[in-house]
């Protein structure tokens, strides 16, 4: 093999390496069928699939629908902690950046601490709810 074919080749190699490792990177495993869409984000009025089990906001308990209309209404909440990021590091929730979901306790009838229920909610819009902190999520279909 000559020389010069021994270099295109690697030249090749090497940008395919590169353009491999940029597409890893920028998120192309999730970014569907090459659409230029990005999974990091929703877009405005979109909410998020996420591939779990959903639940109707009709049927989480009381305490959970009221969690729900403090968060549409900003507040206030009850516990310190409410609103804080969740970090998903289960990474049982769709993988997104930093700082894009946020926690909120749903109380606990007759707990003496903040009990095990949650709703997690995202940027996007998307809202999850855990009754067993944190093992498993379901999403919620708000308005049904």
């Amino acid at each position: 093999m000559s020389r010069g074919v021994r270099w295109a080749i690697q030249l090749v190699i090497g940008l395919l390496i590169i353009l491999g490792g940029l597409w890893f990177v920028g998120g192309g495993m999730d970014s569907g069928a090459g659409d230029g869409s990005s999974s990091t984000h929703a877009e405005a009025g979109s909410t998020p699939d996420s591939s779990l089990e959903t639940v109707a906001e009709s049927r989480l308990p009381e305490e959970g629908q009221e969690t729900l209309d403090l968060i549409r209404s900003d507040g206030p909440f009850p516990h310190d902690r409410d609103g804080l990021t969740f970090e998903n590091r289960e990474q049982i929730l769709p993988s997104q950046d930093r700082g894009y979901y946020r926690e909120y306790t749903v109380p606990t009838p007759g707990a003496d601490d903040r009990g095990a229920r949650r709703i997690v909610g995202g940027e996007g819009g998307d809202r999850y709810y855990t009754e067993d902190h944190y093992a498993s999520f379901r999403q919620i279909e708000e308005g049904t």
